[in-house]
């Protein structure tokens, strides 16, 4: 276990060393939760796979559908966000309380730091579409233009300019998700559960993939490969994906942040 204190004085929470079979765990009890309450988490995971195909239909509108793939890996960085209701039906589960859309909007409107993480997810969602349109502009042209998404992967495959876009991009993609990823994989639960600032939950989030670096970074490659593989059938895999990951991201909090001790 590790633990630190804050400035204030106050002792940080714990955080323990997991392995590979509490990520397996935590996705069994992730996935009895979905199967316990399916309308939550279909609930969630249709605003998130709903979110999705109307970007790729305002990208078809607009003749940008070569945006489709940077836009869906950004989009996935908002899931740790969109999940929080999950995490809220979970807690509930567990405490045995009550559960109704009207409790988690309560729950989770009352915890005000949730409203500083959920920025710090938007940020990072305008940095990468902002490298994104950086990269194009630099490599590709700022006039540049493809009829259908077609034309755009044979230039990303097949010049010059579009490996190398490939390249830095999925490089600078891949750097910004990790970071996201340690900022958010226990910090939006801990704001749930208890009353700590934003910041104490991002530091504990990093603190809990530096202490199980190995399993952590598996449980990151477990979500992208799901995500990557439930939004190619229109986003529809979505609906079991998001709301199981979800559920399972809760479990796997609590396995990570000893509870409270009681004096």
């Amino acid at each position: 276990m590790t633990s630190m204190t804050s400035l204030s004085g106050k002792i940080d929470p714990v955080v323990r060393r997991i392995t590979s079979a509490d990520i397996a765990e935590a996705l069994g009890q992730g996935l009895r939760d979905f199967q316990a309450v399916p309308l939550y988490g279909l609930a969630f995971g249709a605003l998130y796979a709903g979110g999705g195909i109307v970007i790729l239909l305002s990208l078809t509108a607009l003749d940008m559908i070569y945006l489709a793939y940077p836009l869906a890996a950004g989009f996935a960085l908002l899931g740790p966000f969109v999940a929080i209701g999950l995490y809220e039906v979970s807690r509930r589960r567990e405490a045995a309380q009550s559960i109704s859309m009207r409790d988690i909007w309560s729950t989770v409107r009352s915890r005000g730091e949730i409203g500083w993480m959920a920025l710090v997810t938007v940020f990072f969602f305008v940095i990468w579409m902002s490298q994104v349109g950086f990269l194009i502009a630099l490599l590709i042209g700022l006039n540049a233009s493809f009829s259908n998404l077609r034309e755009f992967i044979a230039m990303a495959l097949t010049t010059n300019e579009g490996l190398l876009l490939l390249a830095i991009g999925n490089a600078v993609g891949a750097a910004l998700s990790l970071i996201l990823f340690s900022l958010t994989v226990v910090s939006f639960p801990l704001l749930l559960d208890r009353d700590v600032d934003f910041v104490t939950a991002m530091v504990t989030s990093v603190r809990a993939v530096v202490t199980s670096p190995v399993p952590m970074i598996g449980w990151a490659a477990v979500i992208v490969v799901l995500l990557i593989v439930s939004a190619l059938p229109y986003f529809l895999g979505l609906l079991v994906t998001l709301p199981v990951l979800g559920h399972a991201t809760w479990h796997l909090y609590r396995r990570v942040v000893a509870p409270v001790a009681l004096s």
